[in-house]
């Protein structure tokens, strides 16, 4: 863990923006080491008040400190494991929406990407149309072969790498403090959490990446009818700018310019939840920002999927998780769905399946009580993920952005048809591939993956058993010898230990300290 100075006045900063916000307001001080109580002390001293009618200020407070922060509080609300289910659903409200900079900014960015001038990449490149934390679109228009097309223009804000690197360290710096101080913590992960937002961002600030998943996408939703996904300018993609076909279309948060057109809004209702489960169950490869902002409605009546930063993934194990116990809620067939909990090894042997299913049944016979259009399929994985928690299931983090992404989608389709029957929508498509994968045919493909397996570890397993034999001899000559710590070593580890704890305590009573500063100045 690297100190510097900056990392305790730009967190003391991000400190009194929160803590004004009445982040910490409901955290009881006498609960927390005492080492710790004074800071949280003062920040409930600071807290406003909360106003009725004004917006919520801790989407207010985080879009102030940054797109880093923004980015954060995105991926926080995919964690309640982590930060509690109520702030993740205050969290679900946060736009990343930014100011948009100059066009000749953009315009010095794609330049310097590709090498050539602008004149010669596009025949018009025009002002932004959107903007968010990471990058804001231009509409243009190409020149090639098959004449002339209009395309949308993603380009990186300038200066945001270095703008989240720093942010990123000062997470960093925090976690491993929190972490340090709090041993209490470390079961939430700060540090696992930063590490995946940091890997988050890293592969959403490479268009590249982005591209790749758009052409996947559209590779695997290609023969549908009834989705859509723009093509990918390969010549004009690169690190710093995605180039795609521009979609003329009426986005599906205009209720009523959909309603004006004709369009049956019920039957969009169903294709955007089909549509999701389709790529969820049969590809394992699925759009994870699905709100209303991302899709469209194009003149052809095919809904249209934009923004490709935020993907999500599922192994086969995931999704014969996610198909069979849909399918077993639908069907009511709750020991199946509590025996494939246990198939997959997410909950521990040492339950009973008898009292798992019970469990599950408090949770699908209230909704199957209920009338269909009040059936809610992402409520049901919601309340699933917190009996599973009672049951020692660890999270899954591919699951939990599968169910965040299960509220957008359905939120969105509920909108156009408020009245949605989300069993009857959803059935033929987890009974499809119930079918296909665990019938008949399925029972021979999974046969086939067998044999392969088996067929490999046979042609590895004299290697295998050699380097096993060396790690047999290694181990029994280090157990002779013995295995030893110099007192150098010992000294070094003891001296690491009481620095870091040091800096721990500094770093916490100047955060303190500043907050103070802080609020007697304002």
């Amino acid at each position: 863990m690297i100190f510097s100075p900056g990392h305790i006045i730009r967190l003391s900063r991000a400190g009194f923006v929160l803590a004004r916000a009445g982040v910490f307001s409901h955290i009881d001080p006498a609960s927390l080491p005492l080492s710790a109580r004074l800071p949280f002390a003062i920040a409930k001293l600071i807290a406003r008040r909360p106003q009725s009618g004004t917006a919520d200020t801790l989407t207010e407070a985080i879009a102030q400190l940054g797109p880093s922060y923004v980015k954060l509080g995105q991926f926080l609300a995919t964690r309640p494991d982590v930060v509690g289910a109520e702030v993740a659903l205050r969290l679900e409200h946060l736009q990343d929406r930014m100011a948009p900079f100059p066009r000749a900014m953009a315009v010095k960015t794609i330049e310097t990407a590709f090498g050539r001038t602008i004149d010669q990449m596009f025949v018009e490149f025009g002002e932004p149309v959107a903007a968010a934390s990471i990058a804001q679109v231009h509409k243009a228009r190409v020149r090639d072969g098959k004449g002339e097309r209009e395309v949308a223009v993603k380009v990186l804000r300038p200066g945001v790498e270095r703008r989240f690197r720093r942010d990123l360290s000062d997470m960093y710096f925090a976690a491993h403090v929190a972490e340090l101080w709090f041993p209490d913590l470390r079961r939430l992960k700060p540090i696992e959490v930063v590490d995946t937002l940091a890997r988050t961002v890293k592969i959403e600030m490479d268009f590249r990446l982005e591209a790749a998943a758009a052409s996947e996408f559209a590779e695997n939703t290609r023969a549908e009818d009834e989705f859509r996904v723009p093509k990918v300018d390969w010549d004009r993609t690169e690190r710093d700018v995605l180039t795609l076909e521009w979609i003329d279309g009426i986005p599906l948060s205009d209720v009523p310019a959909l309603a004006a057109k004709g369009y049956d809004l019920p039957e969009l209702s169903r294709i955007v939840i089909q549509s999701f489960l389709r790529q969820a169950m049969r590809d394992g490869f699925f759009h994870a920002d699905m709100h209303q902002g991302n899709l469209f409605i194009d003149a052809e009546g095919r809904l249209t999927a934009v923004d490709f930063g935020i993907m999500g993934r599922l192994g086969r194990k995931e999704r014969r998780f996610l198909a069979e116990i849909l399918f077993g809620f639908i069907t009511r067939d709750y020991r199946r769905v509590a025996e494939v909990h246990f198939e997959a090894g997410y909950v521990p042997r040492r339950h009973a399946v008898e009292d798992f299913a019970t469990a599950l049944r408090a949770i699908g016979e209230p909704i199957h009580a209920r009338p269909a259009d009040q059936i809610s399929m992402a409520k049901l994985l919601t309340l699933l993920f917190e009996v599973t928690a009672l049951f020692d299931m660890k999270t899954r983090t591919e699951l939990v952005l599968l169910q965040k992404t299960m509220v957008v989608v359905e939120g969105v389709a509920r909108c156009l048809d408020p009245k949605l029957d989300m069993w009857a929508a959803a059935e033929p498509v987890v009974r499809r591939w119930i079918e296909a994968n665990l019938g008949p045919v399925g029972r021979l493909d999974d046969a086939r993956r067998a044999g392969l397996s088996l067929a490999k570890f046979a042609a590895d397993l004299p290697s295998t058993l050699l380097r096993a034999e060396n790690i047999a001899i290694h181990l029994e000559r280090s157990a002779e010898s013995g295995f030893e710590l110099s007192e150098e070593a010992v000294k070094k580890i003891m001296a690491a230990h009481s620095r870091a704890l040091r800096l721990g305590h500094l770093a916490l009573w100047l955060i303190a300290l500043s907050l103070i500063g802080y609020f007697i100045f304002q």
